[in-house]
């Protein structure tokens, strides 16, 4: 087949609802009715003479012809990027818009040390932030909808890589006046009161056991559950009575009940501040999780978002200096 007979819209088309395996959310993706979006595939399917996509009860089921297409396709269309984004990467000129799926954390610590850096170096530049809820990190990341993700990270797939930006402690919160601020705080007291979580990904269905998505990427975006695993390693699980998205959520939460919270320790010094909550002090080791920046391992040549990991990396050093 001629090249010149596929446009290349098509195969971006094509590479979006392989990788959501939705018309729907291919179509938000792309910033595209579903009806243009189905329109484009028709198009593709008589230039390839292949159905490419069947429904299914859970979505798009791609063909033994679009399995085969949708490595290459993806690689290509990652080698066009790259070499658009090639040349000179000039901070202080450049008007590119970077892309980062990130929670409150990073919004709350690094994000304003970055957008104060960026005034001095980088006027033009703008960030859009996207919270974690929205985002199923590997298709994100694979489809370029993101440049960067922001989060607890354990096994990841060869195609991405990480950087650590920030280590920080876990700190209990409760209620002013709660029944655990009076004697020692066990774990098996710990575990007698409902807890107030967050789940990053936003939704119950993405969840397995809180830590990987159905596409095998393992991420540890539970604070909560890092912190009980890493003090009983086996055994009970506390109730999880509420599941939120975000940390900032959770003392309004504390305030109204008697359940229990596990904040990063800066986020809970600024509920302190605000009242209405006290820290728990358990005779247990501290819990320390690491913030990490992952990354595509294609996006190596791309020298601009190079750039903005080494400013991610020098600004979350003089966050993680100010936080300790």
């Amino acid at each position: 087949m001629n090249l010149r007979q596929i446009d290349l819209n098509l195969l971006y088309v094509f590479h979006q609802v392989m990788t959501y395996r939705s018309i729907s959310l291919a179509s938000e993706e792309l910033n595209l009715s579903a009806s243009a979006v189905s329109h484009a595939l028709a198009r593709l399917r008589q230039a390839l003479n292949d159905e490419l996509f069947v429904r299914g009860e859970n979505g798009m089921v791609p063909t033994p012809r679009a399995l085969a297409l949708a490595s290459p396709v993806q690689d290509a269309l990652a080698l066009l990027s790259t070499a658009l984004n090639a040349g000179p990467f000039v901070p202080a000129e450049s008007t590119r818009v970077f892309r980062i799926a990130a929670g409150d954390l990073f919004c709350s610590i690094t994000l304003p040390k970055l957008i104060t850096r960026f005034a001095v170096v980088a006027p033009a530049i703008d960030l859009k932030v996207v919270p974690l809820s929205r985002v199923d990190f590997r298709r994100q990341l694979e489809s370029a909808s993101v440049d960067l993700l922001i989060g607890w990270f354990e096994a990841l797939p060869e195609t991405l890589r990480r950087s650590k930006l920030l280590t920080e402690r876990a700190a209990l919160l409760v209620r002013e006046g709660h029944p655990l601020l009076d004697g020692d705080v066990t774990m098996a007291r710990l575990l007698a009161y409902p807890h107030a979580v967050v789940e990053l990904t936003g939704t119950e269905e993405m969840r397995t056991d809180g830590f990987q998505d159905d596409r095998g990427l393992v991420r540890r975006v539970w604070i909560e559950r890092a912190v009980l695993e890493g003090r009983t390693h086996a055994g009970p699980t506390p109730r999880v009575a509420v599941s939120v998205p975000y940390f900032t959520a959770l003392p309004p939460l504390l305030r109204a009940s008697d359940m229990v919270a596990t904040l990063p320790a800066r986020l809970a010094r600024s509920a302190l501040a605000e009242g209405g909550v006290a820290m728990l002090d358990p005779a247990l080791e501290p819990i320390e999780v690491t913030l990490e920046m992952v990354y595509r391992a294609s996006d190596d040549a791309d020298e601009g978002l190079k750039w903005l990991r080494e400013q991610m990396q020098a600004v979350s050093e003089d966050a993680d200096a100010d936080g300790a």
